[in-house]
């Protein structure tokens, strides 16, 4: 088990660079390209992320996935079971989000979007890792394989390094919505 976060570490989690919540200003919001950039290259860092959907009692329901990194445009793929309460919860319900932490740098994007479910042959054959061979029947061909395609509406995005923190009142964080 792991101990709990400390206070600078939890200030850091947070955006605030360690420093009181009363001694921060919110800096300008950075251009929406470097925040876009900022996302992806935490994504990237962070490989595994929490996908929460909401169940059928409406209940948020999280689990980690291995999601693919974004294409150009946002689209996130993530690969799973169709019997999965996750394919059920989406088919009721396609909105999500999904939460990705670094926990060496202290930062996190949530993206929150829809999600679609795709049994296409060219995109589950584009969107194949082989470290997933012993989870799926006939790999990337089978009836066991579907892919979950996420269009993101909007990431919100929190890296002190980046200058991307909290805002100190109210700790929101800094936000880019994505156009349909």
């Amino acid at each position: 088990m792991r101990a709990p976060l400390s206070g600078i570490a939890l200030l850091l989690v947070l955006g605030t660079q360690a420093q009181p919540f009363a001694q921060v200003t919110q800096p300008d919001t950075p251009p929406r390209a470097q925040v876009i950039a900022a996302a992806k290259d935490i994504m990237q860092g962070a490989r595994y992320c929490t996908l929460i959907t909401i169940g059928p009692d409406g209940q948020p329901q999280a689990r980690i996935v291995d999601p693919f990194l974004p294409d150009s445009d946002l689209t996130i793929w993530i690969a799973t079971n169709p019997l999965t309460r996750k394919v059920q919860e989406i088919r009721r319900d396609p909105r999500i989000t999904l939460l990705y932490f670094s926990p060496t740098t202290f930062e996190y994007v949530t993206v929150l979007g829809t999600a679609v479910l795709d049994t296409d042959a060219l995109h589950k054959a584009a969107h194949w890792k082989a470290e997933w061979a012993a989870l799926y029947k006939d790999q990337n061909r089978g009836e066991d394989y579907l892919l979950l395609r996420v269009k993101p509406s909007r990431l919100e995005v929190v890296s002190a390094r980046r200058g991307m923190g909290n805002d100190p009142k109210t700790w929101r964080p800094v936000i880019v919505d994505v156009p349909k």
